[in-house]
């Protein structure tokens, strides 16, 4: 269970916020700012650690699975992937994997986030046939050196 705190509460008596968080996880509401959430290192190093064993069961469990069994799986929570043509469904699935394994590690679940809006992104270009057609047909003319990004 969260128990919800002000920013003020935290200021105020920070003794008795560090209380409730022996008992458990606080989040600290901010007018100016998002929620932050206070938890006891045991419980991060324990979300570490399950999140990791996690990663790892997935990762054996699709090695051991046919590709197209591994694919089917998680076509079954990411059903956009039955717009995707097949070689790039098994490229989700390493990607997906070790997307996983590298958050699980990290404890950065954008590593995670990002691959599957990228995927996803690739899926919905794949939806429409005119726009795959304009982004994969050969280019004929040359446009010139690309400029450098601005601020660099």
């Amino acid at each position: 269970m969260t128990t919800e705190v002000q920013w003020s509460e935290l200021q105020r008596d920070p003794k008795g916020v560090a209380a409730l968080a022996d008992k458990g996880d606080v989040r600290v509401r901010r007018r100016d700012g998002a929620p932050l959430l206070l938890i006891s290192e045991d419980a991060a190093e324990s979300a570490t650690v399950g999140a990791l064993s996690a990663a790892r069961a997935l990762r054996n469990a699709l090695a051991h699975l046919p590709a197209e069994e591994g694919v089917t799986v998680l076509t079954e929570e990411f059903s956009w992937l039955d717009l995707l043509p097949e070689p790039d469904r098994r490229q989700f699935a390493t990607d997906f994997v070790r997307a996983v394994e590298a958050s699980a590690e990290l404890g950065r679940w954008s590593v995670l986030a990002q691959v599957v809006v990228e995927w996803r992104a690739t899926a919905s270009i794949h939806a429409d046939p005119a726009l795959l057609d304009e982004l994969t047909r050969p280019l004929d003319d040359d446009h010139g050196p690309v400029p450098a990004p601005e601020g660099a």
